[in-house]
């Protein structure tokens, strides 16, 4: 299979216009028709020699996704499902903010993790994403703000699929996402959550950078845990909070552990005190998530007043809290729903 014109680097380009007879400085071209002047076809760079211009189209792939489908949500949330060139689909959303538009984007097609209140896991792991897959995700996003004259501020790694195991892939594509010849989008707007494999967090807080990091927790022990998301049999608990504690001191950044909250399994107030009491002292926030409603998954939301009550819990000792808002409620919102209904894996 070609490669996709989003997957190479500044650096690469460069190293491919060496490889290819071509001055170095080409590169510096190839970024600026792909990131600033956001062409669709190797035709429209004009300022390319036609002879590297057929080159590079009998090299490489440009379009890595075709748009499926898109849904528009009341609150201006814009859901994609794009199809790939091997015929599986994922999504990518775009999510409106006081501070401006954050884009989520996928790093796998389908998960392994089987968190089981999630829809990205229904039908199981297909394929990793290649860094150039997740790279058109935000520059789909992208080009669809430039509508409006918008532009993505921020980009959250929190779709479909567990980022940690496509740890390569993701970390080339925040490298192109934050490089003043890509996308220049600063580290601290870049946030990675993952589900806790253990030994990339202790990479990803080697990274010496100022992405930041969310841990989806979900539970206040091991066995609560090990029954909601099937990985802490692989990274127990202990072992994820050990890892955690050296990202805070590694880093100095704070951490957020996302919470879905659960109607009836880890909602109560004895869960809130057992979780404040685990995260007591952390330089940490906690999110709070409504659950996402997923007919295939028999759970029910926490209500209204049990969420706020959770959260005057956790801020007893003296924990960070916040609730999610909620983005997109009207158009499939939960990960993977979209892409579920497309697949028929439901």
């Amino acid at each position: 299979m070609k490669p996709f014109v989003y997957d190479l680097n500044h650096e690469q380009w460069k190293t491919w216009m060496q490889e290819h007879n071509q001055p170095e400085w080409r590169a510096g071209q190839m970024m600026d028709w792909l990131y600033v002047k956001r062409v669709d076809s190797f035709d429209e760079m004009t300022n390319l020699p036609k002879g590297l211009r057929t080159e590079l189209d009998e090299t490489f792939h440009f379009r890595a996704l075709d748009v499926i489908t898109t849904q528009e949500s009341k609150d201006g949330t814009v859901k994609f499902l794009f199809g790939l060139y091997d015929g599986h689909a994922i999504e990518t959303v775009i999510m409106r903010h006081n501070y401006g538009n954050s884009v989520c984007v996928t790093t796998q097609v389908g998960c392994r993790i089987g968190c089981t209140f999630c829809a990205s896991t229904l039908g199981g792991l297909k394929r990793n994403l290649t860094a150039g897959e997740i790279v058109a995700q935000v520059m789909m996003a992208q080009k669809y703000l430039d509508r409006e004259n918008g532009r993505v501020k921020s980009v959250v790694v929190m779709g479909s699929g567990e980022p940690f195991e496509n740890y390569e892939a993701t970390i080339h594509f925040i490298r192109i996402l934050n490089s003043d010849r890509g996308l220049n989008i600063g580290q601290r707007h870049i946030t990675v959550s993952t589900s806790g494999v253990v030994p990339n967090i202790y990479r990803f807080a080697d990274e010496d950078w100022q992405v930041g990091l969310a841990i989806s927790l979900h539970a206040p022990n091991q066995d609560l845990r090990s029954s909601l998301m099937p990985i802490n049999r692989r990274f127990p608990l202990a072992e994820l909070l050990d890892s955690c504690w050296y990202y805070l001191e590694k880093t100095g950044r704070r951490l957020t552990f996302e919470y879905a909250l659960i109607g009836g399994k880890n909602d109560q107030n004895a869960h809130a005190h057992e979780l404040g009491k685990l995260l007591k002292g952390m330089n940490c926030l906690v999110n709070l998530i409504p659950v996402n409603y997923v007919p295939e998954r028999n759970y029910t939301r926490t209500p209204r007043n049990q969420i706020f009550e959770f959260k005057r819990i956790l801020e007893t000792y003296k924990v960070n809290t916040t609730i999610r808002r909620e983005h997109g409620h009207d158009i499939d919102a939960a990960c993977g729903q979209l892409r579920a209904r497309h697949s028929n894996l439901t």
